[in-house]
């Protein structure tokens, strides 16, 4: 399974691989940024891809993403270049901050990629926005019928709550060591309820995969998972479980607050 088999492209190797981009590259809208511009493709289904071009018009990189509900209030600390491609990045925030002292009314920060990240352009840190959260699914997903299924599942004495969300690409450093944006990766490892759930099917390929509103702790993400990961049908108020690879678009039009980093 793999964050292209979460939306429908079940590719495997590189030929593949580029049988999916020229396919996606028949139906794209140019989304021109400083860098280059991104190739934005977008299907019935929700999933989409954003390829990336450089100045001199090449391919240089692509991010699978989904056109989902979720909208979540989050604090941006600071933008994450990533050394893979000069259109890849993301952002280090704080989830759910009350005021503008993210780091102690907010409920945990988290790293999550941007598939458009270049054209967002300038942003003042901090800052409060909302952003739409997509959540892929790995091999290790799991899903239960109810709460109750969830809490009878786990062996340890000490339970884990049915909405709960660790930050796990921030695993490697402590409390008082500064965070290195260039090792950090787009990961968490989160529980929550289902709220919504639908299953799709990529127009472009056939392929059927699963799309769940999930409400965890810190607001409501998107989650998207290969059907074949999905064996039983999910519930309303089922829990779902599992480490996801995390991308995120701002929602320039539900921006909440600009707060000055000299205030």
């Amino acid at each position: 399974m793999s964050n292209l088999s979460d939306i429908g492209f079940p590719v495997k190797g590189d030929e593949a691989i580029n049988e999916m981009i020229l396919s996606v590259m028949k139906n794209t809208q140019e989304i021109p940024c400083r860098n280059g511009f991104y190739l934005k493709f977008s299907d019935e289904s929700g999933a989409q891809m954003y390829l990336q071009g450089n100045k001199d018009q090449e391919l240089i990189g692509f991010n699978p993403h989904f056109e989902g509900k979720s909208r979540r209030k989050v604090g941006l600390i600071q933008a994450i270049e990533r050394d893979s491609s000069e259109l890849d990045g993301g952002f280090y925030a704080w989830a759910n901050p009350e005021n503008e002292d993210f780091e102690n009314s907010g409920e945990y920060p988290f790293i999550f990629d941007a598939p458009d990240f270049r054209a967002v352009g300038h942003l003042e840190f901090p800052l409060v926005c909302a952003i739409q959260l997509i959540a892929f699914a790995s091999n290790d997903f799991k899903m239960f019928e109810s709460e109750e299924a969830y809490f009878a599942s786990q062996d340890n004495e000490i339970r884990s709550a049915a909405k709960s969300f660790i930050p796990s690409g921030l695993f490697s450093f402590g409390e008082d060591e500064k965070v290195d944006l260039n090792v950090v990766r787009p990961i968490g490892m989160f529980t929550g309820e289902i709220k919504e759930f639908e299953l799709k099917t990529n127009s472009l390929t056939n392929e059927n995969f699963y799309h769940f509103l999930v409400e965890t702790l810190g607001g409501e993400i998107d989650v998207v998972a290969d059907a074949k990961l999905i064996p039983e049908t999910p519930q309303i108020g089922g829990i779902v479980n599992g480490q996801f690879w995390l991308s995120g678009r701002l929602i320039n039009d539900l921006s909440i607050s600009i707060v000055s980093g000299s205030e």
